[in-house]
């Protein structure tokens, strides 16, 4: 649709469907930016939401005509802009970065009863480590990836939030993955230092925190794989585990 302006604009309609709790905080984190690194939240009724148009260039378009080295610094300044101070309160709905790893910890547990020494008990026990010492604690946007920064015209900008509150390393994790089923890049391991190097440089962390939170993200996701009896997705992930794992005992 188009405004009384003209600008297009975007109706998000939530349906039953949809993770209704996680797009609704999403749409709370979006109001708190005020459009900070991120599109605008223009109207809000309802399960329904009115959204500025982010444009059309995923940033997963840019990693074939620009690079992924390229890529990566978009995204680190991006996250950057979504992490800087903000003179207002955060909402008070957040998902608290410990809820949001609630399946990857029943997923390690059942592991350990089973006897099992997993890929899952390793990160539960990185994930307990991480989010008992985080090195600050902020929201996050929660769903950070190549198809979630799009180019607009105010440049490039995130979308789709889940609104979670936690250690800004969760941020950075996702990237690691992205873009999906390029293990050509994903399993890289040049790569994946360069990752987490410039993300840590911007998180004002060391590479090997981010590369905890890479870790613990992969198993998160590859549970939730699990739960939904993806084996495929599952196995992809683990791969990428797999690579950060042995990345991050080099160091």
């Amino acid at each position: 649709m188009r405004l009384a302006d003209g600008r297009p604009a975007i109706v998000k309609d939530l349906k039953p469907f949809d993770d209704v709790a996680d797009e609704l905080r999403g749409a709370h984190y979006l109001a708190w930016q005020g459009g900070k690194g991120s599109v605008k939240l223009l109207g809000f009724e309802g399960r329904q939401m009115l959204l500025e148009y982010a444009g059309g260039t995923m940033l997963q378009d840019l990693v074939d005509s620009q690079g992924d080295r390229k890529a990566t610094e978009i995204a680190a300044g991006v996250m950057e802009e979504l992490l800087s101070p903000s003179g207002h309160p955060y909402p008070a709905d957040l998902q608290p970065l410990r809820e949001r790893y609630k399946s990857l910890f029943a997923k390690a547990e059942a592991d350990r009863k089973a006897g099992r020494p997993t890929f899952y008990v390793e990160a539960a026990e990185i994930a307990e480590r991480l989010l008992s010492n985080p090195f600050e604690v902020k929201p996050l946007h929660g769903d950070l990836h190549h198809e979630n920064i799009l180019l607009d015209e105010r440049g490039w900008l995130a979308i789709d939030p889940k609104g979670v509150l936690g250690d800004p390393g969760f941020d950075a994790a996702n990237m690691f993955y992205n873009p999906l089923h390029r293990h050509d890049l994903t399993l890289d391991p040049e790569r994946i230092a360069h990752m987490a190097d410039v993300f840590g440089r911007v998180l004002g962390q060391p590479p090997v925190a981010i590369l905890d939170h890479a870790i613990a993200w992969g198993c998160l996701s590859s549970s939730w794989h699990a739960e939904d009896n993806n084996e495929t997705e599952e196995n992809s992930e683990l791969a990428v585990v797999a690579a950060i794992r042995a990345m991050r005992a080099s160091f």
